[in-house]
């Protein structure tokens, strides 16, 4: 079973409530309920902890309506500007900042963040709602430096999540409340893994070196390491007496992920494979291996 992800929120500006949404439950397959929901979920709780008459509902406003009402969102940072590597097991939490920009008194107000993978909140195949609601500070009259965090949750991912997600922002007050869509990006990748083991060792120098290892992927269908087939891979050397490692060749990964390569014995000296990621798998690095020439 995949268990959607616990949605608390607690407004940034008050210290109001915090609230908590149960868990669904969704089936292995691609049968997971709407990320529009969960987006409902999250207004819901900022709305119910705000003071005063219920907001006027917005939900869904492009960033250009939501400016129209006097919101708009900038300097939209996901883990420090990195790609987000999601291995099969665990949690990656990463920190999502942003500045909510105004017009006006926002009075009592409350804003979270939310990421999907989609062009829309509406058609996203999946995504996740911040941890808490956003914690801001006051930067100006009319601006909020705001913070909180996300988790992405391996068991709730599916192949097809992976590669470009889009962050949204909510924003509720006591009069009104707004969805901003696609103010930010960031890649959201499976991890990949690659070793290398380099034989026979030691080696008379001028004698041939083989070099294997594989390249594999986390699969979130199964949530296990599969093999990456058909991927550019580069061997790397580097000699005892230095610690940089220079390009040696490249080559691909068989459609099992197995890699090999053979080379000429010069002087001792490590042995490496790098990948270079793709558009839905990870960077990844093997750790050098040794090789003694006689």
């Amino acid at each position: 079973m995949r268990i959607r992800a616990t949605v608390a929120a607690v407004t940034g500006a008050l210290a109001l409530s915090a609230l908590v949404v149960p868990a669904v439950a969704q089936a292995a397959d691609d049968t997971r309920p709407s990320f529009a929901s969960t987006v409902g979920e999250t207004a819901a709780d900022l709305k119910a902890g705000l003071k005063g008459d219920a907001p006027t509902a917005r939900g869904g406003a492009t960033a250009k309506a939501a400016a129209s009402a006097g919101f708009s969102v900038s300097g939209v940072s996901v883990n420090h500007n990195k790609d987000v590597i999601v291995g099969t097991t665990g949690s990656y939490t990463v920190p999502l900042t942003y500045t909510l920009n105004h017009t006006g008194d926002l009075g009592a107000y409350g804003t979270a963040a939310v990421i999907y993978h989609g062009t829309s909140i509406d058609d996203a195949t999946w995504g996740f709602s911040s941890d808490d609601a956003a914690t801001c500070a006051e930067v100006s009259a009319t601006a909020l430096k705001c913070s909180t965090t996300v988790t992405f949750l391996p068991a709730e991912l599916l192949n097809i999540d992976a590669g470009t997600w889009r962050v949204g922002v909510v924003v509720v007050t006591d009069e009104e409340e707004v969805t901003l869509e696609n103010v930010g990006t960031r890649k959201v990748l499976r991890t990949s893994k690659v070793t290398a083991d380099a034989a026979p060792e030691p080696v008379k120098k001028g004698a041939t070196i083989t070099v294997t290892g594989k390249l594999t992927r986390a699969d979130w269908d199964t949530n296990t390491y599969v093999g990456y087939g058909g991927q550019s891979v580069v061997l790397q050397y580097r000699p005892k007496t230095s610690d940089t490692y220079t390009n040696v060749k490249g080559i691909k990964s068989t459609s099992t992920g197995a890699l090999k390569t053979t080379g000429k014995a010069s002087a001792g000296g490590y042995y490496r494979f790098v990948f270079n990621g793709s558009a839905t798998g990870g960077k990844a690095t093997a750790t050098g291996d040794y090789v003694g020439v006689q």
